[in-house]
């Protein structure tokens, strides 16, 4: 009797051949819909925080070499603690049941207390060493809060589907809106931070409007998400794993596909992201001026390729293999590469600046779709680990994307600290802070501001802005071609291996 009252799970996530139910159509098309939509608050709150806040201490902090040398060690320190801290998180969610699901309660939870932080981040009037000790808080906080639902969201596109199709098109529309939410920040941000048109008068002012507004938008968006989709639970009738580094560090070893991916994005996120990271707003503004709607442009049109890049993509997925994909997009960093190069060393004028910032679109282009591949090549090893192992183990290797998202940055970090102080930088932003600061106690009107700031940039070196173009253009086009590399010779799991380990698991089920 009492496995008649049990109410039946509804069997497994869909798989390649299975007939598709009205039910199910209706389930998949819901979640097609409400799925991709809760990252755009998300990706918001991640451009800000983690584009914005090097360049937020910058203008707004007078800092020694010492201070700024203590900011790169917390960011590091930091995602070496998310080293430990996003298999946990992985670990807890496949651990956890209720109701709701698995994922659904941490991306809840983990979205409002993010918000809390990154309000706090850029609402601080702290200076000096109090600074730097209130950011040292901060910073570990948001590596926190933001695991708890960047794990949770990337980790159910396993559970929504095992149709390699279906699963492309989950991954490229959460991209898409990703890219959505980070567009809107990175247009927006800049245009009311810096220059004449920053918020309040000044940029510390600016930076504590806008992170009110984020932490405002990104809960309601998660709701999509949260009351939108339905996930296929059959397969939390797998036994719960025990929380302990054994199983995390025996996932990575028996899975040998995901090792070599865990280099390969890793390489990838970090010339995919460092223009973003710091280095290409400073040279926009020491360059071209200091006007946010300089790097808004240069930043919008950058990412506009991706929008359409992951529209097509799952097309192009069904006409062309991703070593084709990837082969033709490493020619677009090549050239991409090139014609910065050629833009930033010509005289800054319009023409210049239109070159540089299509040289940089192609490259991000060419980055970017690394990455949809990249992210789709993680989440297919998780078939491989349940076929050689008998565990999916999906909320432990979806968690290696995001842990390596935050080393990728960290190590962005190290970079663009490294940079500013070989070419001494912090001396002109230090300068500029003291504008900023002096605008924001109201000692200082927005025009004399504007003018004092004028005239630092002035005082930029032509060595300055040489070295930081290098590292904007050579640095990116590096890691791209050794992930490239690696990428084509040691990944194993292509369209019709994948296909195969998936008939190989239907059968064993059947």
């Amino acid at each position: 009797m009492k496995d008649q009252k049990q109410k039946p799970i509804e069997h497994n996530v869909e798989a390649p051949g299975q007939p598709i139910t009205e039910k199910k159509r209706k389930k998949r098309e819901k979640n097609l819909i409400f799925y991709p939509l809760g990252t755009i608050g998300r990706d918001m709150m991640y451009y800000l925080f983690n584009n914005c806040i090097l360049t937020y201490i910058l203008f707004t902090k007078k800092l020694t070499a010492q201070q700024l040398v203590a900011i790169t060690g917390i960011m590091v320190a930091a995602r070496v603690f998310d080293a430990l801290n996003d298999p946990i998180m992985g670990n807890i969610i496949e651990r956890t049941r209720t109701k709701w699901g698995k994922f659904k309660p941490w991306l809840l939870a983990g979205v409002i207390s993010t918000s809390v932080v990154i309000y706090l981040a850029f609402n601080s009037s702290l200076q000096g060493w109090s600074f730097i000790v209130f950011f040292g808080f901060i910073y570990f906080a948001y590596s926190i809060t933001y695991t708890m639902h960047d794990i949770s969201y990337w980790g159910m596109i396993p559970a929504l589907s095992r149709d390699a199709d279906l699963r492309n098109q989950y991954t490229s529309r959460a991209t898409f809106f990703a890219g959505v939410g980070s567009t809107l920040a990175s247009v927006l941000i800049p245009i009311f931070t810096t220059g004449g048109m920053a918020l309040g008068g000044s940029a510390g002012k600016a930076y504590g409007i806008i992170a009110l507004i984020i932490a405002i938008l990104a809960p309601l968006f998660i709701l999509f998400t949260v009351l939108g989709v339905k996930e296929y639970r059959g397969e939390e009738q797998e036994e719960k794993m025990r929380l302990n580094f054994r199983r995390i560090t025996r996932t990575i070893k028996q899975n040998d596909q995901l090792r070599w991916m865990i280099l390969i994005f890793l390489l990838q996120q970090i010339g995919n992201a460092l223009v973003l990271g710091g280095i290409g707003s400073s040279f926009i503004y020491f360059r071209y001026g200091y006007e946010g709607g300089l790097y808004s442009i240069f930043s919008m049109i950058g990412v506009a390729a991706t929008a359409v890049l992951m529209i097509i993509y799952p097309a192009l997925s069904r006409k062309f293999t991703r070593r084709q994909q990837m082969t033709g997009l490493m020619i677009m960093v090549f050239i991409g590469s090139a014609i910065e190069l050629v833009g930033g060393l010509m005289p800054a004028n319009s023409f210049s600046f239109i070159l540089l910032t299509v040289g940089y679109m192609l490259v991000n282009l060419g980055l970017y779709g690394f990455y949809l591949i990249m992210m789709i090549s993680i989440i297919n090893t998780v078939e491989y680990n349940q076929l050689i192992t008998g565990h999916r183990n999906e909320a432990i290797i979806t968690s290696m994307r995001p842990l390596l998202t935050k080393m990728g940055s960290a190590i962005i970090v190290a970079l663009t600290s490294l940079t500013y102080l070989i070419f001494r930088v912090t001396e002109k932003t230090n300068a500029i802070a003291e504008f900023e600061q002096q605008a924001q106690l109201g000692t200082i009107t927005d025009a004399a501001r504007m003018e004092g700031i004028q005239n630092v940039i002035k005082g930029v070196s032509n060595g300055q802005t040489m070295g930081l173009l290098m590292a904007m253009v050579l640095i990116p086009l590096v890691f791209g071609f050794v992930s490239y590399l690696l990428y084509q010779k040691h990944y194993k799991l292509d369209e019709k291996t994948y296909e195969d380990i998936c008939k190989q698991l239907e059968a064993k089920k059947a």
